[in-house]
């Protein structure tokens, strides 16, 4: 998922006055702590600023509480909730679980040239975005779901996609300066070299390895960030 800033916002684009539109744009916000936990979110404002009526709003939130992301407090509103270890945990397992099966699977078919190609210009597009967190995870996102795409897996992508909230934003905090870059492009080169190789035990191991970083990022963030962070 690509997230847009609040200044690509226009009122009246029948994009974003969709549900889908609505609830990407404020996701993409949340994640990336333009919205900080504790932020309220007003149903009027927000109908007010994509240029809609406060249905598709109310439809967008409960799809972001059903997330984690928010929280709904009976007579007082919507607010960012903070980020949940127990909900990053999760997603980090059902992630692992998905990713591991995806990249075994793509080299033991191995990719096509073309496929080659995309991959390559995700490791270019992070090594470009190396001091823009909010651009270098969505070259990560592309570079993961492009394993998904290239095993003909892309139902699969969309479930990883939709547990993922909290680890995006454990993610996210974590750059560049908890997890380097550096580190994180190395081990998607790792990978890719794996399944060009079509050595799916190597693809594997290396995948779980990528994967358990966040765990160590959340550590040092939880120390760091108590307010923003709830076990």
């Amino acid at each position: 998922m690509a997230y847009r800033t609040a200044s690509t916002l226009v009122a009246g684009d029948p994009e974003l006055q969709s549900v889908r539109g609505i609830y990407a744009q404020l996701r993409g916000e949340i994640v990336t702590l333009q919205l900080a936990p504790g932020a309220k979110l007003s149903e009027n404002e927000l109908a007010a600023r994509f240029g809609t009526s406060r249905a598709p709003v109310r439809e967008a939130l409960i799809r972001l509480a059903e997330e984690g992301l928010i929280t709904v407090r009976p007579q007082r509103g919507s607010f960012v909730s903070r980020i949940s270890l127990k909900a990053m945990e999760r997603a980090r397992f059902t992630r692992e679980a998905l990713e591991v099966a995806i990249v075994r699977r793509a080299a033991e078919i191995g990719i096509t040239p073309a496929w080659l190609k995309q991959f390559e210009k995700a490791l270019a597009g992070q090594r470009e975005a190396e001091a823009d967190p909010a651009s270098f995870t969505d070259y990560d996102d592309q570079f993961h779901r492009t394993f998904a795409e290239a095993a003909g897996l892309e139902g699969v992508w969309s479930t990883i996609e939709r547990e993922k909230a909290q680890f995006d934003r454990i993610r996210f905090l974590s750059l560049p300066r908890v997890t380097p870059v550096d580190v994180l492009i190395d081990q998607h080169r790792a990978i890719l070299d794996a399944v060009v190789h079509k050595d799916p035990v190597a693809a594997e191991a290396m995948m779980r390895q990528h994967l358990s970083e966040v765990l160590t990022a959340a550590d040092r963030i939880k120390a760091e960030h108590p307010d923003l962070v709830q076990p």
